[in-house]
């Protein structure tokens, strides 16, 4: 089978790997599409995300779906052939994090395509992955494969919405409208949301984050915007960026909750302390998720307007294009890895090895 493997920051390489056979209590999927995530970009440009380092090489991806293609020797899962989504987390469900139902933050889970732990858990971009079937979720006969590969970041997006508590009726600030941003906009809209701003440096996202229920867009570089002088109950840092976290703080009303979901550069980053102080912000982190996975598939099933977010697909032999053009926020939201798609044929007849 072929897989899109990191070797280290700027080594993306297409390669042949063999495909692992399924055990007791395993499934094998056949890969039909995989969404290249922020932190998939992370380890291709960077050879790392925050404190994870790609020591070896490494399968990208945690973003998947497809088709069930083998069962384990128990035949535990869904018949051969079904339509599924990949929950790519999987707990060690004995530590105190997993018995409080806070799975998603178990010190010693393994995710898909991650290299917090050596050896490095394999991701899913490959044709062929096999995991435990308690991680397989048969998709609904009403969602097809291409609203369905947004499960897992609508996951990431749910949770953080859940961790900033009741939002009915509440103004939202959103600063970062890349894929997260605008999933996260679509779920405080159909959570009740009154107002939901978002914010970012750059048009296009925007617009994307406007299709995905945005009551206002403001560029971050226009501080004057009359859409986010007034004080916001609530705010999600989905941008990753120091500058947006600084957004956040300042300008959430006394008392207000910022949820801090973008991963922010190694070391340390300034915070507003004495603002956080004075007005008594409640800061609260939102990593991953858990049993949002289901929730996410059943509103993808149900319609949420999020289409807008993916942009762009290309076939697994052309993946570092594909890296290249999700890099680029100016023209590109989520971008999808097709891994059925046949290699295209180069001058000479030749197929790319």
């Amino acid at each position: 089978m072929r897989a899109c493997v990191v070797h280290a920051a700027g080594d993306l390489r297409v390669e042949h790997r063999s495909p692992a056979p399924p055990g007791p209590g395993q499934v094998t999927v056949a890969v039909a599409l995989g969404g290249i995530c922020g932190s998939d970009l992370h380890y291709y440009r960077h050879g790392r995300v925050g404190d994870f380092t790609v020591r070896e090489p490494m399968v990208l991806g945690h973003e998947v779906v497809g088709h069930v293609a083998a069962l384990g020797a128990e035949g535990e899962g869904p018949a051969v052939g079904t339509p599924v989504a990949v929950h790519p987390a999987t707990p060690c469900d004995r530590c105190p994090d997993c018995a409080a139902g806070r799975r998603n933050i178990c010190a010693d889970t393994r995710y898909l395509g991650s290299a917090a732990r050596t050896p490095h858990v394999q991701g899913g971009f490959a044709q062929l992955v096999t995991v435990p079937a308690a991680q397989i979720r048969p998709l609904p006969p009403e969602l097809g494969l291409r609203r369905a590969v947004l499960a897992e970041p609508l996951s990431v997006a749910l949770h953080a919405v859940h961790r900033a508590g009741d939002v009915t009726g509440k103004r939202v600030l959103v600063t970062g409208a890349g894929p997260i941003g605008c999933l996260v906009t679509a779920v405080l809209r159909h959570r009740g949301a009154a107002e939901v701003v978002v914010s970012d440096l750059l048009d296009t996202p925007l617009h994307i984050a406007a299709a995905s229920g945005a009551t206002a867009t403001v560029r971050a570089d226009d501080p004057g915007n009359d859409a986010w002088t007034d004080p916001f109950d609530i705010a999600v840092e989905a941008s990753g960026a120091p500058a947006g976290l600084r957004s956040c703080v300042e300008r959430v009303r006394r008392g207000g909750t910022v949820v801090l979901l973008g991963l922010l550069p190694p070391g340390e980053v300034p915070l507003l302390g004495n603002i956080a102080v004075t007005r008594e912000l409640e800061l609260r982190g939102a990593f991953r998720f858990d049993a949002e996975f289901d929730e996410a598939i059943a509103l993808l099933a149900q319609g949420l307007p999020v289409d807008a977010v993916v942009t762009h697909t290309f076939p697994l032999a052309e993946a570092r294009a594909a890296f290249d053009i999700a890099h680029d926020r100016a023209v590109a939201s989520k971008v999808l890895l097709d891994l059925t798609a046949p290699d295209p044929v180069r001058p000479g007849g030749r197929r790319p090895r």
